[in-house]
């Protein structure tokens, strides 16, 4: 089932995001999308969860109040629901635009090794610049599935910092065992909590390209780390 509700004391995305995590951790609570312009939040549950358990969940700062109607809401919602194929088009673009850079760089000489080097440079560079169109609202979006981030708050808003710096030293062939070791590391805690998510079945937003555009947490995520571990770990096998 599926409820729409108001939500006030929201003012940004970080907001947004701080929302969605403390009503998905609610029991019986299965999906959170929260549309910070309307100041809404469309929660399906398995089981009926009370407003004062809702409202017991959020911060002091919000409020949540049942909208009217929202039957009728409901019905539009499923009407306007997108496909994952549709919700991961934009990333999809991004891989095929960054393979397709990466191989025409390199398809004269042939080098395999230089063409991968360039993909993950250039993926580190595009990814960390969405980041970092929100800096205020990524930290609270990765927090929610990155264990490090979660941990550490710092690590959230230094995250996009460390990407663009591990993008300029693959572009820049800059200490790449380094950037590899680290590649390895820091995708491997963000893969660990994506799995984690996915198995928990939790619908959340992924922050993947920041929060400038919507991304459901889907296989999609673990599929993109997956593909940037094992480039980095057959890199590294190479150079050792």
């Amino acid at each position: 089932m599926k409820h729409i509700y108001k939500i006030t004391g929201m003012t940004c995305s970080g907001c947004s995001a701080s929302v969605t995590e403390k009503l998905s951790q609610v029991s019986g609570v299965t999906k959170v999308d929260v549309n910070l312009e309307k100041a809404e939040a469309e929660i399906s549950m398995d089981t009926l969860v009370s407003i004062n358990t809702l409202k017991l969940a959020l911060p002091d700062k919000y409020s949540i109040l049942e909208r009217e109607n929202h039957a009728e809401d409901i019905i539009m919602s499923k009407t306007e629901e997108k496909t994952k194929l549709q919700q991961l088009r934009p990333l999809l673009l991004i891989f095929i635009y960054l393979f397709a850079t990466a191989f025409l760089l390199n398809y004269k000489e042939g080098n395999v090794h230089s063409a991968m080097l360039d993909f993950m440079g250039l993926f580190y560079i595009v990814f960390s610049f969405f980041k970092l169109l929100d800096l205020k609202g990524f930290p609270e979006s990765f927090r929610m599935y990155d264990p490090l981030a979660r941990a550490v708050p710092i690590y959230g808003w230094i995250y996009p910092f460390i990407e663009l710096a591990l993008g300029l030293m693959f572009l820049m062939r800059y200490s790449v065992t380094t950037a590899l070791i680290a590649t390895i590391v820091f995708l491997g805690i963000t893969t660990i909590g994506v799995t984690k998510t996915l198995l928990d079945k939790k619908s959340i937003q992924c922050a993947c390209l920041g929060t400038a555009l919507k991304l459901p947490m889907t296989e999609a995520t673990f599929i993109e780390n997956a593909i940037m571990l094992v480039m980095a770990v057959i890199m590294l096998v190479q150079i050792v």
